[in-house]
């Protein structure tokens, strides 16, 4: 079972694209009907990730950087698997800032990497990507994006004492974590691809991530 299932994460990989990418599917398009079951439980499971991680000040992500996000992907039990040649991918949602400053409606994104040497098992990690900078987002809307080439990439700072270094040292485009067994960290995700989907249909749900991520942005539980 374990074999086949890396070879799928392996076929995904080197094709480039997520094989549950929606074609032609337009990116941060308002959503005008009530919650689809499939897409509200992406969205809940999403805001379920973002609540458990602000719950430890000492471990989240810092307010500022939240607070001045241009657009937010949590992408939970992202795959990585590996048997000398190794891959990852995941599917999570993504928001967009509106003029306003207020959210889009929610949108599927995806992610995969692939790379190369030693590794042998199954691992599953939360992931969460902060995107800074509105060209970072204007990538994102052409409906794919490699951290690293198109959009630099960083480990992103946790906790309330790295509030000073965020806009001052911090010069990425993106910042990312990754929740492994309980431990929360920024890690690097260079090289990995991102493709946004279609956009989910469950307007209720959506407000529950969306007040979870203003919730982490205040510096509320």
């Amino acid at each position: 079972m374990k074999r086949w299932m890396i070879a799928g994460i392996m076929l995904a990989v080197a094709a480039g694209v997520a094989p549950w990418a929606p074609a032609g599917a337009p990116a941060f398009a308002q959503s005008q009907f009530g919650d689809e079951p499939e897409d509200a439980d992406a969205v809940r499971v999403a805001a379920a990730v973002v609540r458990e991680i602000s719950a430890i000040p000492e471990k989240a992500m810092p307010p500022a950087l939240l607070k001045n996000a241009h657009a937010i992907a949590v992408i939970p039990n992202v795959i990585k698997a590996g048997l000398v040649v190794g891959g990852r991918y995941g599917k999570g949602v993504l928001l967009v800032r509106d003029a306003a400053g207020g959210w889009q409606a929610p949108a599927e994104i995806s992610i995969t990497s692939g790379s190369l040497g030693w590794q042998i098992g199954v691992q599953s990690t939360d992931v969460i990507l902060v995107f800074k900078t509105p060209r970072s987002v204007q990538g994102l809307a052409s409906g794919k994006v490699t951290l690293g080439a198109d959009a630099s990439v960083a480990a992103g700072p946790v906790g309330r004492h790295a509030e000073a270094a965020t806009d001052i040292q911090l010069k990425a485009e993106v910042y990312s974590y990754s929740r492994n067994r309980g431990l929360f960290a920024g890690v690097s995700f260079e090289g990995s691809g991102l493709q946004t989907g279609k956009t989910l249909k469950a307007p209720k749900a959506a407000r529950e991530l969306q007040e979870a991520i203003d919730k982490a942005s205040a510096g509320r539980r």
